[in-house]
């Protein structure tokens, strides 16, 4: 990505939601801030819930043509009308999901801080690949990635690099100049505010 292209957003629904808040709340999002794709995150394992939200959260990104990916849960895209999947394991099911939902489904890869395994993403057909934390965190092992794989990226890899996990403002700015996209939502939503958080904490990519 050159300089003077600005990143896009991907916002990351919570983990869990009040369906009757969280529709008007994403809806005021997207009404204020510029997002690309919604990524529905949900930890549940409860398919009539999982569809209920991904239902509302469609209707109401749809409404403002921004796209809606659900974690992992492939089944459900087309039975939900969704956009596509976001897959957490790698590299490993691209290539077959690739078949299942056909070219105009988005197939996006996290593939944790590992070079290697974002290039397999790519070459297998991911539309993007995913890479974090790109902050500190006490969670999992507490790796982060380094700087210098967005910027390998953005001068050798055409498919496009999403930098997330425990953004700061200063990261943003950090990493702008490498990354086609953020991947923020655990930064925002425990803030009374999202929206206002949301837009302090991209603030620097003007």
């Amino acid at each position: 990505m050159s300089d003077t292209e600005r990143p896009q957003i991907t916002l990351i629904t919570p983990p869990a939601f009040d369906l009757e808040v969280f529709p008007d709340v994403l809806a005021k999002m997207l009404d204020s801030v510029d997002i690309a794709c919604v990524r529905l995150s949900l930890a549940s394992k409860d398919q009539d819930l999982v569809a209920r939200a991904a239902d509302a959260c469609r209707m109401v990104s749809h409404a403002r043509d921004v796209a809606i990916v659900i974690d992992n849960h492939v089944l459900l895209v087309e039975r939900l009308g969704l956009d596509g999947v976001h897959l957490t394991d790698g590299a490993r099911a691209v290539r077959a999901i690739r078949k299942d939902l056909g070219a105009d489904a988005i197939i996006g890869s996290y593939c944790g801080i590992t070079r290697h395994e974002g290039m397999n993403a790519a070459e297998a057909g991911a539309d993007y690949v995913a890479f974090g934390p790109i902050g500190e965190t006490p969670l999992g092992r507490g790796e982060q990635v380094d700087f210098d794989l967005f910027d390998w990226w953005s001068k050798v890899i055409e498919i496009p690099v999403i930098a997330e996990g425990a953004l700061t403002v200063e990261l943003i700015e950090k990493f702008g100049p490498v990354a086609d996209f953020f991947g923020i939502g655990e930064e925002i939503w425990s803030n009374d505010d999202p929206v206002a958080a949301l837009k302090t904490l991209i603030a620097p990519l003007g």
